[in-house]
């Protein structure tokens, strides 16, 4: 110990031995005074949660089970947990520190859009990035099984349901015997216009995809194999001009449709709209009594927003839980996410984050 004057010396030793006595009282008392501010600095902060059937590229970070994980490739519906290891065991997920949830920050709805998407909704639907965010995660949850919609912009699968791929966060398909209609050749061409084409097309939305197909007739058959396609169209996940594409032909094809028909019968709330946005997108817009159209044929003619609304959920939800539609029971489920927020007066899908999260609480099957 160095040299020091008595009254340091002293002052140092009144010091130690005051927080001595602090630490023995913290220890009489069952704590351990600053322990959880150390461990915190010491465990790593848990990064997004792995999103099953999202896309993840080489180097892309998650989170599963308190534990991050590092993308080794292109990965799509591998738990990280049953799959990961060094990259020479040519597992897809490199498994990381253990780490912990960050508290919860604000929902900044916002934040999930571009600049250019939420003044394109605003304008063309009145609904703001908070509404739009909402009705978003209640269409995901019976899609995907969750409510983190934005994983899906690169997004692509065949589901074996003769509408060849689907692909995004509104399931475009390319078509097939089962959808002569489909809406993935819009996306192309949109995607080739946001991208600054001139004279926009399929071929040319293709091309900056880096993907291989031909028109037939009204379908887009894609030459590429299933698992280079996947990689393709995984690949766009954060391109800004495919997510504006996104947007712009869900809205042409599913959402200019849903607010016409809302606003014909005078209803404007987010919660309605957002319920014939989802019954268009999962049965069709218009055609047969499955469809949107059809379903709101047989739904009244009250102009009493929640007497119709009540209605509508009622009739929708007698043919949902069909192998067209749904798997039983996640129509139903489907539908009372919707009916569910009309009874507790969410109708203008603010402030209701507690809300969405209770009614998208359901398992699906």
């Amino acid at each position: 110990m160095p040299n020091l004057p008595m009254k340091t010396i002293s002052k140092a030793l009144l010091l130690s031995c005051g927080l001595l006595a602090l630490s023995l009282n913290a220890g009489a008392h069952g704590l351990a005074a600053g322990s959880q501010a150390r461990l915190d600095a010491r465990v790593a902060p848990c990064d997004a949660a792995w999103v099953d059937g999202a896309v993840y590229t080489a180097g892309d970070k998650v989170s599963y089970g308190g534990v991050n994980y590092s993308a080794a490739y292109w990965t799509q519906g591998n738990n990280p947990a049953s799959s990961s290891g060094a990259i020479a065991t040519a597992q897809p997920w490199i498994s990381g520190a253990s780490c912990q949830q960050a508290k919860a920050a604000a929902n900044d709805h916002d934040a999930n859009f571009s600049p250019a998407t939420l003044q394109f909704l605003k304008a063309n639907t009145g609904l703001d990035g908070e509404q739009w965010d909402n009705i978003m995660k209640l269409i995901n949850k019976p899609e995907q099984d969750s409510l983190n919609w934005t994983k899906y912009y690169g997004y692509c699968e065949n589901i074996n349901d003769d509408r060849g791929y689907t692909i995004g966060i509104f399931g475009a398909t390319t078509g097939g015997p089962n959808d002569e209609g489909p809406d993935g050749p819009a996306l192309f061409k949109e995607f080739d216009a946001a991208s600054g084409a001139a004279n926009p097309s399929i071929a040319g939305g293709l091309a900056r995809a880096g993907a291989h197909g031909n028109m037939q007739g009204a379908i887009l058959k894609i030459t590429d194999s299933k698992a280079d396609f996947y990689k393709k169209i995984g690949a766009l996940q954060n391109n800004p001009a495919w997510r504006e594409a996104m947007w712009h032909t869900f809205y042409n094809v599913y959402i200019k449709y849903s607010l016409q028909q809302a606003r014909q019968r005078g209803f404007t709330s987010a919660l309605t709209i957002g319920s014939f946005v989802d019954t268009a997108l999962n049965q069709g817009a218009s055609g047969d009594s499955g469809t949107l159209e059809g379903v709101l044929s047989r739904s009244g003619k009250s102009t009493d927003e929640k007497t119709f609304m009540t209605s509508f959920y009622a009739q929708r939800s007698k043919i949902v839980d069909t192998n067209q539609y749904n798997q039983p029971p996640n129509g139903k489920n489907r539908v009372k996410e919707w009916s569910t927020l009309l009874g507790l007066g969410e109708t203008d899908l603010k402030n209701a984050d507690a809300d969405v999260v209770k009614v998208t609480n359901w398992t699906m099957k």
